[in-house]
């Protein structure tokens, strides 16, 4: 677990771009927000931007490390800066497939998200306590340590292409999250990036401790 000032206000910074993301929305998309039912151009930049700069994060996480360091863990149960990467790039890989083929069906209107676009930032993105992953993205050394950093690029460069240009209806399609309930597919996209903000918290974590190799 890690918790910091910086992580705080990096979570605050975070929310509140969010918000602003969603007043900027009210003023270009005149229809009800209570049912969300297109993505706004407001919130596809503010996608956009997350993607990006946890892309840098992860490339700032793994810059210079080598493969003893990045397969190093500090203690049984935990997981090495390997293993982070290694369940970003799964993870990431299951939700956009998983995406686009919920856009080849109906939207369904009957559903709205468990949780709000706000709460998708500040529950995933801030670790708070450790949580046991899904089985079918746990580390399973799918990867060498040292092709992790060029897998990542080319899985985020295909989630940011993808956000930048589909015009499918994300907010009236929905895929459960195995914590929080139902979350539209704009959330989903959202999840990824602060998903990376708290996998590269937990390996900046790993880094500190004191058996770290240096």
């Amino acid at each position: 677990m890690c918790r910091s000032n910086s992580a705080g206000t990096m979570r605050r910074s975070e929310t509140g771009a969010l918000k602003c993301a969603h007043v900027k929305s009210k003023r270009i998309d005149q229809h009800s927000r209570v049912n969300k039912i297109m993505v706004t151009p407001a919130e596809r930049e503010y996608l956009l931007k997350q993607l990006a700069a946890t892309r840098e994060r992860v490339l700032r996480t793994l810059q210079g490390l080598s493969r003893e360091q990045l397969v190093y863990c500090p203690e049984a149960g935990r997981w090495s800066v390997a293993d982070n990467i290694e369940h970003l790039l799964v993870a990431e890989k299951r939700v956009v497939g998983g995406i686009e083929k919920l856009l080849q069906q109906p939207p369904d209107h009957s559903k709205r998200p468990a949780i709000s676009d706000e709460e998708v930032v500040a529950q995933v993105g801030t670790v708070v306590e450790r949580v046991q992953a899904l089985p079918q993205s746990m580390p399973a050394s799918r990867w060498p340590p040292e092709e992790l950093l060029q897998e990542f690029q080319k899985t985020r460069q295909r989630t940011y292409d993808f956000a930048a240009t589909v015009d499918g209806d994300l907010r009236q399609r929905f895929m459960p999250h195995f914590l929080f309930g139902d979350l539209d597919c704009y959330q989903w996209l959202v999840l990824l990036a602060m998903h990376c903000q708290r996998h590269c918290a937990q390996s900046e974590h790993v880094k500190a401790s004191p058996g770290f190799p240096r």
